[in-house]
């Protein structure tokens, strides 16, 4: 997750996903994934403290903002080469990576249970060659695993 000023996400020269202050959320799902994953993903990412209060520290989350009337956007764009094992040879493995009748239910469910919590959501386009721009703020990058949550 980055967070950003602002985000967009095009496919074929057309913007289908954009945001201005919040997260570009890159979404990569593995094999052992699961629903329950995803929504706990998309809690963590909603409470996660990473904006600024007051006095500058990063002591405010997604919802803080959204109670205070500052809603910021979430982007989530898939994305299975998170999961690359580059260990052997010069070219990456996949094998990590769920297949997309596993992965594409489960980016959506994310991105479901964000706008669950009342967070403004954009996508990108699942299985879709996309380009991806974005204006990090901070910066502020963080890799969340489901497996450490």
């Amino acid at each position: 997750m980055q967070r950003v000023s602002r985000a967009r996400v095009t496919v074929a020269e057309q913007t289908i996903g954009e945001i201005g202050r919040g997260f570009l959320l890159l979404v990569g799902v593995t094999l052992d994934d699961t629903a329950a994953a995803a929504d706990l993903l998309a809690g963590k990412v909603a409470n996660l403290r990473v904006f600024d209060d007051a006095h500058g520290n990063l002591n405010r989350s997604a919802l803080d903002l959204l109670e205070a009337g500052e809603p910021i956007g979430m982007l989530v764009v898939s994305q299975f080469t998170l999961y690359a094992d580059c260990r052997k040879g010069r070219r990456p493995s996949f094998t990590r990576a769920a297949p997309p009748a596993i992965a594409e239910p489960l980016v959506d469910r994310f991105a479901d249970g964000l706008r669950a919590l009342d967070l403004p959501v954009a996508t990108g386009r699942f299985g879709a060659e996309m380009q991806v721009e974005l204006i990090n703020d901070g910066p502020v990058t963080i890799w969340l695993d489901t497996a450490e949550l």
